[in-house]
């Protein structure tokens, strides 16, 4: 299984030319994915857009893949059009089931905006995997902890539901979904390896429950991480390069790990693509 992580920025380059193509096209010369998970995919906000409907053209340039977009921002203008703005999975192995996770929102005074968790459980040659990806609040410190705590819940959650001893085989909604066996989470989590929030996300989560594993350092050990930040926009990011996007997978997977890589190169959009490979076999 292949994967592919990027805060595309809704297309926007470092050269100032949103360009869906490009990324896109980067992606997959990074890796032959069969599944790719975006940040910051934008429709009704025509100052980033262009009024052009940013889920709809993804999905056009991966043809063969499923798309599923969940917004984790919905508004309307002043003429009452919708406007969203939030992730996406574009999946060419099965999807068996999808779902938009809505993360804590506190109330604290500072810019922000509601953030969202999308899952996607997926059929590999292994058995299913859950692929869920997100984006965290940059302004709140205060924020983010509370996504990260609400991040770690619903993969314990998660994982309990799966070992319930219940099933149902029927074609209604109550009818037993497929049961992972461990999951990916990747996305943009706006904190840095040395950050306390960092820790957060891989310490033990409770017995019985595979906690979370930095799959760069999984595979690389002790060798930095790839800047996936600040390469090229030094206006946006004035520390410089730095890494503040991740994949993280349960410990249970970690073995699989045959590969992660970082496309420092591709000014694209402000951050940088990570790809991951998994094996079939242990």
């Amino acid at each position: 299984m292949k994967l592919v992580t990027w805060n595309i920025q809704w297309g926007l380059g470092c050269d100032g030319r949103v360009d869906l193509a490009r990324i896109v096209e980067t992606a997959q010369s990074l890796s032959d994915a069969d599944v790719f998970c975006f940040q910051e995919i934008s429709r009704g906000f025509p100052d980033q857009d262009g009024g052009e409907d940013q889920p709809a053209i993804l999905a056009d340039l991966l043809p063969g893949y499923m798309p599923i977009f969940r917004p984790a921002t919905e508004m309307t203008d002043a003429e009452g059009n919708l406007q969203i703005f939030g992730n996406m999975i574009l999946s060419r192995l099965p999807v068996l089931q999808i779902t938009s996770h809505m993360l804590p929102w506190p109330a604290t005074e500072c810019r922000s905006m509601q953030r969202q968790a999308l899952e996607a459980v997926v059929r590999t040659s292994f058995g299913p995997v859950r692929v869920v990806t997100t984006h965290l609040e940059f302004h709140s410190v205060e924020q983010r902890s509370a996504q990260i705590e609400r991040l770690r819940r619903i993969h314990e959650e998660s994982t309990r539901r799966s070992k319930l001893s219940f099933t149902e085989d029927s074609a209604g909604p109550y009818r037993t979904r497929s049961r992972p066996l461990g999951t990916i989470l990747c996305g943009d989590f706006n904190l840095e390896p040395h950050d306390d929030l960092y820790a957060e996300i891989i310490k033990p989560i409770a017995p019985g429950i595979p906690g979370f594993a930095d799959a760069w350092t999984a595979y690389h050990g002790n060798i930095p991480h790839a800047p996936t930040a600040g390469i090229a926009d030094a206006e946006r990011w004035p520390q410089g390069p730095h890494c503040r996007d991740y994949i993280f997978v349960t410990d249970n997977l970690a073995g699989r790990i045959a590969g992660v890589q970082v496309d420092v190169e591709t000014t694209a959009s402000d951050h940088q693509p990570i790809a991951l490979e998994l094996s079939d076999g242990l």
